[in-house]
């Protein structure tokens, strides 16, 4: 069964690796970031340049490498996709984590205006600690 129109949009932003290009046709212009409380820079982001600068900009200079793998997709009738996945990540120090992610995608007039992240912040402070 192929994807709806709305996992589509969101596949496409994780197989391109957030490229620009990408993230410059899917994000909306009002796009709401929120990162769970206890996750690394947690807060609430508004604009892609927002989360771009303060969240990846701030979070990003302590790993190697991090990114997101998504595993499966879901969409229900109001616009939602949920992506649960798990973050990987390598410090700069070495330290590797891999860390379970659910994230609440909405999606209005074929864009992204809001992203909601749960994800086991525990395991990942554990190491940047470490």
């Amino acid at each position: 069964m192929p994807d709806s129109p709305n996992i589509t949009i969101v596949r496409r932003l994780y197989d391109s690796g957030m490229a620009p290009e990408v993230t410059a046709e899917v994000m909306a212009p009002d796009l709401v970031w929120d990162i769970t409380p206890g996750f690394p820079n947690s807060g609430v982001y508004h604009g892609w340049d927002n989360v771009a600068k303060d969240f990846f900009g701030v979070i990003m200079p302590s790993y190697e490498s991090f990114g997101p793998v998504p595993g499966e997709f879901f969409a229900d009738d109001d616009n939602h996709v949920f992506v649960y996945g798990h973050y990987h990540a390598e410090t700069k120090s070495g330290n590797k984590a891999d860390v379970r992610f659910i994230h609440l995608w909405t999606v209005r007039d074929g864009k992204l205006v809001r992203m909601q992240q749960a994800a086991d912040s525990h395991i990942l402070r554990e190491a940047l600690n470490g």
